[in-house]
């Protein structure tokens, strides 16, 4: 296929419509420049609520909104639906599946993270991660056709089976996915059902660490775990997932009873959720290769303060496909985490350094600001901890819950998705209500 025509004016390509390639085209939206934004879907995702599209709280569009309506008053950029398969440094292009060919002058790589099942790629059939809306739509159907499936099961060890499930990985998206199914079995499902009680379902947390929210201090750590263990979740420490089946998964844990040594636990269970590691997108180490830049252990390539790439200083990486790192003045460089803010922050600064080399100006190593974490646990439950000139400022409970909700909805992209979003978790507070519980694909009973 031809390649788009020129204007004259530098030519940046940006591939991803995630938090850093969107902050990225924002940035530039005043610069003479021409923009080429290419993804794989129509829409901007807002990660961090996705989990509430898998457990039927919000419905798809209140926390996406399409590519093109979020560009459409920014005339300098040109938005694409393709897939990137291949960068060309030497010719300076990007190639789509399609056959399409983007030259660029100026290139942001964005393309963000994939699942990792630490060399068990097989599972990922049986324990879908949550990445995009596709998997929340998958996570959904599977949630609720297991409950479907046990009302008309007549044997009971298979019913309990279907009533298990199983969340593996206790980070933020873990938590807040056990969290919220077992809200879903104690409160929304409640009375519904006729041969079955929606609240004798298991919920079932397992992580490899000593504890939960481990990147959180360890005071915020521990009100997390007691709050999972009141709404009902049973939460499974230092237990390593051995296998995953169609039936169910192997842990290897501690032995319940205090004695030496570990044992191997067999569970029963044909809902499990995989939230436990997180890889870089594959296109990360084909740019990593075609370039001779390195690429950590996760696949993230590694980056120049300025978050170019050596030797390559028209090539920036953003966001969870970077391996990068703060530069703050007198202190030594640190990790930029794969968070939300750092990917606005990286896009962000990417973008600025390309104005600079375009006005001839040196560039500038990329500061990070931590602003904090944030995860909810369930009704009234949650941690925070943030990052103040003051020192931390950290709590939980009640008061971190209502944070949790107007910050996230603060963050969300559009006015409407804010009211809605408001306005469905108002009613679901009252009411227990998850109203985004349509599937619009029945499988066979069981099946996973």
């Amino acid at each position: 296929m031809s390649t788009p025509p020129s204007s004259g004016r530098p030519r940046i390509v940006i591939i991803g419509c995630g938090f850093g390639g969107l902050e990225a085209a924002r940035k530039l939206q005043h610069a003479a420049v021409d923009i080429t934004i290419v993804d794989k879907t129509n829409h901007h995702l807002f990660q961090p609520l996705l989990y509430q599209v898998a457990t039927a709280g919000l419905a798809a569009p209140s926390i996406a909104a399409p590519a093109r309506l979020l560009f459409r008053s920014q005339p300098n950029i040109t938005t694409l639906l393709g897939e990137a398969t291949r960068i060309d440094p030497a010719a300076r292009e990007v190639h789509l599946a399609d056959g399409t060919r983007l030259p660029w002058d100026h290139l942001i790589v964005a393309a963000g993270a994939t699942h990792s099942y630490f060399g068990h790629d097989d599972w990922s059939t049986m324990a879908p991660g949550l990445k995009t809306l596709a998997d929340a739509f998958e996570i959904r159907r599977r949630i609720l056709m297991s409950f479907e499936a046990a009302e008309v099961e007549p044997d009971p060890v298979r019913r309990r089976a279907l009533l298990t499930f199983a969340v593996i990985g206790a980070g933020p998206t873990g938590v807040e996915m056990a969290g919220t199914l077992a809200e879903i079995a104690r409160h929304t499902l409640r009375g519904e059902f006729r041969r079955i009680d929606p609240r004798t379902a298991e919920v079932l947390l397992i992580e490899g660490g000593p504890r939960v929210l481990q990147a959180m201090p360890e005071v915020l750590s521990q009100r997390a775990l007691e709050q999972l263990q009141k709404l009902g979740v049973q939460v499974r420490l230092n237990a390593r997932v051995t296998a995953v089946t169609s039936g169910g998964l192997e842990v290897e844990s501690p032995f319940s009873d205090g004695g030496a040594g570990t044992g191997t636990h067999r569970i029963a269970c044909h809902c499990v959720i995989w939230a436990a590691g997180v890889a870089a997108s594959p296109l990360g180490r084909l740019l990593a290769e075609a370039t001779g830049a390195e690429c950590d252990r996760a696949g993230r390539v590694k980056v120049q303060p300025d978050l170019s790439l050596p030797g390559h200083p028209e090539i920036s990486v953003v966001g969870d496909l970077a391996a990068a790192m703060s530069h703050r003045p007198r202190k030594d460089p640190t990790p930029v985490p794969g968070v939300s803010p750092g990917a606005k922050q990286a896009g962000r600064a990417a973008a600025t350094n390309i104005l600079r080399r375009i006005a001839g100006k040196e560039t500038v190593p990329f500061r990070y600001r931590d602003y904090g974490n944030l995860a909810t646990i369930g009704r009234n439950s949650a941690v925070v901890d943030l990052g103040t000139p003051l020192g931390p400022l950290r709590f939980s409970g009640r008061l971190a819950w209502l944070f949790w909700l107007f910050a996230h909805a603060y963050f969300l992209i559009g006015f409407r998705n804010r009211i809605v979003v408001l306005m469905d978790w108002a009613s679901a507070y009252w009411s227990f209500q998850r109203h985004a519980r349509v599937v619009a694909e029945v499988r066979g009973r069981g099946e996973s």
